[in-house]
């Protein structure tokens, strides 16, 4: 089914994430502003083990979709700030689980602070309505595509 509403590259640069890029940058300002010396690409690992500590490797980089080389590199990077250590699996020692520091914790709340901000700056003058559309459209870009893979 074809959608003429969009000049195809139009198209192709929202679902391409120009909005997220933007996003991105906008929460990555918002960090340096605050005195914070970390990546969004480090805070989107760092926001994973918020939820559930412990992760394996392959798990941040299915959770993120990141390829293996990026989530080594992004850990890697981590654990000079001291940030996570990596633990080698007590049934399978080819598999790492990642673990949070208590800095790591002590983070977690300003951090999402911010982002609750950058999304209020981000938001502003949408509506719920707008919002749960985009994210419907999204949603169904997205199981398209899965369903082709």
């Amino acid at each position: 089914m074809s959608n003429n509403q969009f000049k195809r590259g139009e198209l192709y640069s929202v679902i391409n994430g120009m909005a997220s890029t933007a996003v991105a940058r906008r929460l990555q300002k918002n960090f340096r502003q605050a005195g914070l010396e970390i990546t969004i690409e480090q805070w989107s690992v760092l926001y994973h083990l918020w939820k559930e500590d412990g992760l394996s490797q392959q798990e941040l980089c299915n959770r993120t979709f990141r390829d293996k080389p990026s989530i080594t590199r992004l850990i890697d990077n981590l654990e000079k700030l001291k940030l996570v250590k990596r633990t080698a699996s007590k049934t399978d020692r080819r598999i790492n689980l990642v673990y949070l520091t208590e800095s790591a914790k002590e983070l977690q709340q300003v951090t999402i602070d911010l982002a609750n901000q950058t999304m209020n700056e981000a938001l502003e003058g949408i509506t719920k309505e707008e919002i749960e559309t985009v994210k419907n459209v999204l949603q169904r870009v997205y199981d398209n595509l899965i369903e082709l893979s």
